[in-house]
């Protein structure tokens, strides 16, 4: 194949979609989607052929995984390849092969001229990325992992690291534990904002994790959501017991419980007499369903239900009273019997940052399979809590009576802005995390190490699975923070690649 020749699937001889050359035949597959995966049936009709190169990305990639694999022979070839394209393209020779190659990953310990090395990333961009905006490699499978940790830019936990409240140095003294996650944030922090641009390698970090959560400690595909909650609780364990004992979560001062903590009431009211149970349950996001039908057999096994869905009415549907099933009968104080009931979630108090989690997995115990639903759901950028607070809940019920209310959300803000949504895409069994960011007023994609901006469009047509909310107040604060200055284009410092960052 030329230089200038347009690679094409040797299959199909098309061009669309994403293009793999497999590392053993040299054969070209394409992959239009997981229904259309030329690559993946070349790689399973051919023993020892998993191994293929991402042509648009020159990553590697295996079709067993489904996902990028990193090693650092291939990445040091790749970048020398690249620096020898820049030198030649200074020479007056053509620059097609430059742009084929948009690769900017690096490897620890790779022996390149310094002088090259630094004029490649000096290139000027389009634009000028926000200091600490930093891609991180995919260990193999972490994109759901490398997504989540973007989410930290938020203000509260960014503050919080970057002020050096948690100091490793005197966390090691303290602290006979070796593996401490904190510590580890604080160490990407430190990473993310010094200035270099080369994708970070969370390697120590995933260590940590893995050896807190045993149980995840495969590099097999995990749920973006379920390590967010861990993530959060591992944190929550090495702060909360650097403080004073605490009674309850509402008490504890961690960064995790400060940044994220809320709490959710929970009435279940008597259908015969009135009498109200009510209970309150602490939170660290909320789970919406994306509507009433999704349990339904007919609906489970269609995929063109609802085209569309909206954020705003998820809230309503996890805010409306729900009547409560046979088999779920209230014991009534009152009635001092089992009655049916209703039962209606609102919100006690709200958080800092604010987290819904869309439900888009789904299991049924009856036909022992489960699904994905690929519903686009509908999402504001501003976003007034207000109506969906125990205050005006309570309100409501009672016919928006004015009457004292206990604990009154009053003096609270429920205005929120947009920080970051993390999406997936794919099925089930095979999917991909890529996170949105909104950084000084403009939308960044971050897909594992690579980043480039993005208009809003694109933000508001993903498949949103983890949507991230900051109180309006505390976003334009941060704003205005110096840490999320542009770093200027005539320092000496490192910017990002054109056309791949």
């Amino acid at each position: 194949m030329s230089k200038l020749e347009i690679p094409r699937c040797s299959v199909c001889s098309g061009c669309q979609g994403r293009l793999y050359m497999c590392l053993i035949c040299s054969s070209v597959f394409c992959c239009l989607s997981p229904e259309s995966n030329h690559a993946l049936l070349h790689s399973q009709s051919q023993d020892g052929h998993e191994i293929l190169v991402d042509m648009e990305r020159a990553e590697l990639y295996c079709s067993v995984c489904c996902d990028q694999v990193y090693d650092p022979d291939f990445d040091k070839s790749v970048m020398c390849k690249h620096i020898k394209g820049f030198s030649r393209s200074e020479n007056g020779v053509e620059e097609s092969e430059m742009r084929l190659s948009k690769r900017r990953r690096l490897s620890f310990g790779m022996d390149l001229d310094s002088k090259n090395m630094k004029r490649l990333f000096i290139r000027k961009s389009k634009s000028c990325f926000p200091l600490g905006l930093r891609g991180l490699n995919n260990l193999g499978n972490t994109c759901f992992m490398n997504s989540v940790l973007q989410v930290l830019h938020a203000p509260p936990l960014r503050n919080y690291f970057l002020s050096d409240r948690h100091n490793r140095e005197i966390c090691r003294k303290m602290s006979t534990d070796r593996l401490c996650l904190p510590c580890d944030i604080d160490l990407m922090f430190s990473a993310v904002f010094s200035g270099d641009r080369t994708p970070y390698s969370p390697a120590q970090f995933l260590y940590s994790w893995w050896q807190h959560s045993e149980n995840h400690a495969t590099y097999e595909q995990q749920d973006a959501h379920e390590f967010f909650i861990s993530m959060l609780d591992k944190i929550h364990d090495k702060e909360g017991k650097a403080s004073l004992a605490i009674k309850d979560d509402r008490d504890c001062q961690c960064i995790a419980h400060r940044a994220f903590y809320g709490l959710l009431r929970s009435d279940v009211t008597c259908a015969s007499c009135g009498f109200t149970s009510t209970t309150h349950d602490p939170c660290m996001d909320i789970s919406l369903d994306l509507s009433a039908c999704n349990s339904s057999r007919k609906d489970f096994a269609s995929k063109s239900s609802k085209p569309n869905e909206s954020l705003v009415g998820c809230l309503d549907l996890f805010t409306r009273p729900e009547k409560l099933g046979s088999d779920q009968k209230l014991y009534c104080e009152n009635c001092h019997e089992k009655q049916d009931a209703l039962k209606q979630m609102s919100i006690k108090k709200l958080p800092l940052v604010l987290c819904f989690h869309i439900k888009r997995f789904e299991h049924s115990p009856t036909r022992k399979m489960s699904r994905k639903i690929d519903r686009r759901v509908q999402f504001p950028f501003s976003l007034d809590m207000k109506p969906y607070l125990s205050s005006s809940i309570v309100r409501k019920r009672y016919g928006n009576r004015i009457f004292s209310f206990d604990g009154d959300e009053s003096d609270v803000s429920t205005e929120f802005e947009i920080f970051a949504v993390v999406t997936h895409s794919g099925t089930l069994e095979s999917g991909h995390y890529v996170t949105y960011l909104h950084l000084r007023n403009q939308w960044y994609k971050c897909d594992d190490a690579w980043i480039i901006e993005v208009d809003e469009e694109v933000v508001r047509a993903s498949q949103c699975y983890l949507i991230y909310y900051v109180q309006k107040m505390l976003y334009h604060k941060s704003c205005e923070d110096v840490s999320c200055q542009p770093m200027s284009l005539r320092a000496d410092t490192f910017v990002p690649i054109t056309g791949c960052c």
